[in-house]
């Protein structure tokens, strides 16, 4: 009986084992592929950001509707990630408020840094912070008109020392951060690390939430 159970036992693990590794190919991206971060249906991969007086966040027709926090309300990622060699994308829409909607925070090789989206009033665009310096003062600094209810595409790029931004394809951030300090800025936006979006004092949603690796790590 022994003899007959042993191949038995052998060759279903080795049927699992086989399965496993299908599995593991099928779901793990090849390079250069895009792959979804959010199921339209679930926040599956997500959790709500832990920042105090932090506002709602639901899923609405698809969408992530964030906020309004007292002041801020955002999602964080909890599955892995890479912190250089990678772009995100992503649609987002400012529904209400007046500041910023759907704030990236991302890493950057061992520490993080926040693409602000319509910050300080509602048009400045930037990271946060480069050198001490927040997006409002440092050279990424830039203006754009948000329309209420617009939906905007977003795409940033970590690559080597360096970091891309592009807003519906236009160009916003290219900026050279290679020997540079990257850091959050001081405060709540910690709780967006290691990836989140976050909203501030505003109601935002975002949509079609994609990431990629640009080469191995």
């Amino acid at each position: 009986m022994d003899r007959i159970f042993r191949p038995r036992c052998f060759f279903a693990v080795a049927a699992f084992l086989a399965v496993a590794v299908q599995s593991l190919a099928q779901t793990s991206p090849k390079i250069g592929e895009w792959q979804s971060l959010f199921d339209g249906r679930t926040l599956q991969g997500w959790r709500q950001s832990q920042f105090p007086g932090r506002g709602p966040v639901r899923i609405e027709n698809g969408h992530i509707v964030l906020g309004p926090g007292a002041p801020m309300a955002g999602i964080t990622w909890t599955g892995t990630y890479a912190r250089s060699n990678y772009e995100i994308r992503f649609e987002a829409a400012r529904l209400e408020g007046g500041d910023f909607f759907a704030s990236l925070t991302f890493p950057v090789e061992d520490s993080f840094c926040t693409w602000v989206t319509g910050g300080w009033g509602g048009d400045i665009v930037g990271l946060s912070s480069i050198d001490g310096w927040d997006a409002s003062d440092n050279e990424t600094r830039s203006y754009f008109d948000f329309e209420k209810g617009r939906w905007y595409a977003l795409r940033l790029q970590v690559s080597a020392g360096r970091i891309h931004a592009w807003i519906d394809d236009r160009p916003i951030i290219d900026v050279n951060v290679a020997g540079r300090r990257i850091a959050l800025r001081p405060g709540d936006t910690k709780f967006s690390a290691p990836l989140g979006l976050a909203s501030y004092n505003t109601t935002g949603t975002v949509r079609k939430i994609e990431y990629r690796l640009l080469k191995a790590e």
